[in-house]
């Protein structure tokens, strides 16, 4: 199982071709839409599917249900370390909890910044810029749960105060009062439809032939949208934008990994692909030539791989390796929907931001305990 974009489900597609003629073991791939794979139990899919494309925040939950098989098994141990040293920024570790490794990344992302070259000679460097230009109805910011709490993630580690994984509270009072003020300007000043987008919505409203939106600030790439006719206009992407003095750094993670069902009747010969398919050599092949979006730094580097898609991985591998890993706890999940559904309210209804961090702090402490 996997989800419903050319960017998730073609390079599954055509590589699992390509191990069946290598191997003679046929997969057959079944896809969700992106809110479902988002919010979907794992359980469900892992007493449904051999393999299974997961996020690195499932991880807590994952652990409890024992419903996916751990990865880091001894004859593994050479293909484990060498994906370790090739993994672009924490995508490797982020799959890693309490001592066992539950996914391998074939899929790295995390916020980063969209522009359209034909409309933007350059993209916005501060956060600052990025305002100036939504002043004049240029931009575009996801804000569909949870990508708002993304982006108040993303701004309060790059104001140089990133969330807690842990503890009592998400973050210090003040610290995230002025991460949701600065998410609150820039929500103020895009159209409120940012309020029912995800980025594969805004992605293609930027590349509508007739579209006056040339940037999105804050967003999850996709370098799909990088590919010469894949939509009418090609985008690039760079950098975020800096909010504060540390450069594109603390950018929320995303991407995803191959996982094993605890279930699965199959469990050697599905971990045998998932090695495979997360590997170098068939990252920077035929899964980025497939149009996947490769986790492993043997693709972000090859100069083919950069050529086919405006640079897109040199252009951002900045913000992917200075990224914030997001918690995983068993109960994360859970809060990070309740979070998303309380900054929107919050933006929407124009709530206190003082108000709004102290239910953030509520909510996080709250998703510690014992479900």
């Amino acid at each position: 199982m996997t989800w419903n974009h050319p960017r998730g489900y073609d390079p599954m597609v055509a590589c699992s071709r390509l191990w069946e003629e290598q191997t003679g073991i046929s997969i057959t791939w079944d896809k969700r839409s992106l809110q479902d794979f988002e919010t979907y139990p794992v359980e469900d899919l892992a007493r449904a599917y051999d393999l299974i494309v997961i996020d690195h925040p499932h991880v807590g939950q994952i652990t409890r249900e024992n419903c996916l098989a751990p990865l880091d098994v001894a004859e593994k141990a050479a293909e484990a370390e060498a994906l370790r040293a090739g993994s672009v920024g924490a995508s490797f570790p982020s799959y890693h909890w309490q001592g066992r490794q539950w996914g391998l990344p074939i899929d790295a992302a995390t916020q980063v910044q969209a522009f359209r070259p034909d409309l933007l000679s350059a993209a916005p460097a501060t956060w600052d810029e990025a305002l100036d230009l939504a002043r004049d109805g240029r931009v575009l910011l996801p804000l569909r749960p949870p990508h708002s709490l993304m982006s108040f993630y993303t701004l309060a580690a790059n104001l140089g105060t990133p969330c807690s994984v842990e503890g009592d509270r998400l973050i210090a009072p003040e610290a995230g009062e002025a991460a949701f003020e600065a998410l609150r300007e820039m929500a103020a000043l895009v159209p409120a439809t940012c309020f029912e987008m995800d980025p594969i919505a805004v992605l293609e409203t930027m590349a509508d032939g007739g579209s006056a939106f040339s940037c999105a600030p804050l967003i999850y790439g996709y370098v799909s949208y990088a590919v010469v006719g894949f939509r009418k206009r090609r985008i690039h992407f760079c950098d975020i934008p800096s909010a504060g003095k540390s450069g594109p750094a603390g950018s929320a993670l995303g991407g995803t990994g191959i996982a094993v069902s605890a279930f699965s009747a199959s469990p050697r010969e599905a971990i045998d692909f998932a090695y495979w398919i997360a590997s170098g050599d068939v990252q920077k092949g035929l899964y980025a030539a497939s149009g996947g979006q490769p986790g492993h730094a043997a693709a972000w580097e090859d100069e083919t791989v950069n050529a086919a898609t405006a640079r897109f991985y040199r252009a951002t591998r900045a913000t992917l390796e200075a990224a914030w890993v997001r918690p995983r706890h068993d109960g994360y999940m859970p809060f990070q929907q309740s979070a998303s559904d309380r900054v929107n309210r919050g933006l929407l209804e124009k709530h206190a931001a003082v108000e709004v961090v102290a239910d953030l702090n509520r909510l996080f402490r709250e998703s510690f305990k014992t479900i």
